[in-house]
């Protein structure tokens, strides 16, 4: 069984950083795009940024650009989110999803077969 499951959360001030991870298990996502979207209450599901397999490049939605950072570890089957300067804007309930059913599109919530369960973040001001 494929399980993606997101650890990390929790509560930080504001200017604050945490770092989230997401490990796979059940198959190797290595040749995948993996990405990462957050939702609040009410709201749609939104972008955060991906990384693709070819040469580990990534994407970021502009809110987060320069601010957060994604990486992921081959050996451990696992992504990471580097949040730095943290905004209380950022508070959310975090998801990764891992392989696209389209190339290309990584933005698009309905473009991945798999998710995790999602983990609260909550920047404080």
């Amino acid at each position: 069984q494929v399980q993606l499951v997101e650890s990390g959360g929790g509560l930080v001030q504001a200017g604050g950083s945490m770092r989230l991870s997401c490990a796979a298990s059940g198959r190797s996502f290595s040749t995948n795009t993996m990405a990462w979207f957050r939702q609040t209450s009410g709201a749609e599901r939104e972008f955060v940024g991906a990384i693709v397999p070819t040469g580990g490049s990534t994407v970021y939605a502009d809110s987060v650009k320069g601010r957060f950072t994604i990486s992921r570890d081959m050996d451990k089957n696992t992504m990471y989110l580097q949040m730095n300067s943290l905004k209380p804007e950022d508070t959310a309930v975090y998801y990764c999803a891992a392989e696209t059913k389209w190339d290309g599109n990584w933005g698009r919530p309905d473009n991945y077969y798999y998710w995790g369960q999602g983990i609260q973040v909550t920047v404080s001001s």
